[in-house]
């Protein structure tokens, strides 16, 4: 038999998943609703906050997701609960990676359905009460020989790009001393499970 290969917080959150939205529990009072995921990859994630004076009060998510997932958004959950929105806003995959005690590596990319969905309710939240657009997400550079951001990549996949080479034609990228490469492809697989093929 192979070695388990997750942490024992990875394991108590999965098998005893925190905050999750119950068919039994009737309507949850939402003042923001964020979703993300393709159902077709197998992960979708639908993510909803009660906030009062711009700090989440309690909330409640649903995934069809693997185990990373389901641990890493279970753990999200708790970590909000109390939270201003500007920080919550601000929480990363590789915050909940941390704290989960790490993700196999093949895995770490099902956490980031979780922080996309809160910044989607936060989002959400923002427009709701007159202010969208008021928090902005930190661009990270991919390339820094031509300055091309994982914003960049993300709105060329939006766009159609489905390869390294359209991620090229698209961007550019690449295409002085190819070292961004492999954290190019890392974000095309993690685009992949957000927004499907």
């Amino acid at each position: 038999m192979t070695a388990w290969l997750y942490s024992d917080t990875v394991k108590e959150h999965f098998v005893n998943p925190r905050n999750v939205l119950m068919e039994d529990e009737g309507t949850f009072p939402a003042d923001a609703r964020g979703e993300t995921g393709n159902i077709r990859c197998g992960d979708q994630m639908l993510m909803l906050l009660q906030i009062k004076d711009d700090v989440i009060s309690d909330v409640r998510w649903k995934t069809y997701g693997c185990a990373s997932a389901i641990a890493s958004t279970s753990m999200l959950s708790e970590m909000i609960k109390g939270m201003n929105i500007a920080d919550a806003y601000g929480i990363k995959p590789g915050d909940l990676v941390k704290k989960l005690g790490g993700l196999p590596e093949n895995k770490i990319h099902c956490s980031v359905l979780g922080d996309k969905a809160l910044r989607a309710a936060i989002d959400d939240y923002l427009g709701k009460t007159g202010r969208a657009g008021l928090f902005k997400e930190e661009a990270v550079t991919i390339c820094n020989c031509l300055s091309i951001t994982d914003k960049d990549l993300e709105t060329a996949y939006k766009n159609g790009a489905r390869s390294w080479e359209n991620f090229q034609e698209a961007t550019k990228i690449g295409t002085v001393c190819g070292s961004c490469k492999e954290k190019a492809l890392e974000l095309l697989h993690e685009f992949e499970h957000i927004y499907g093929g």
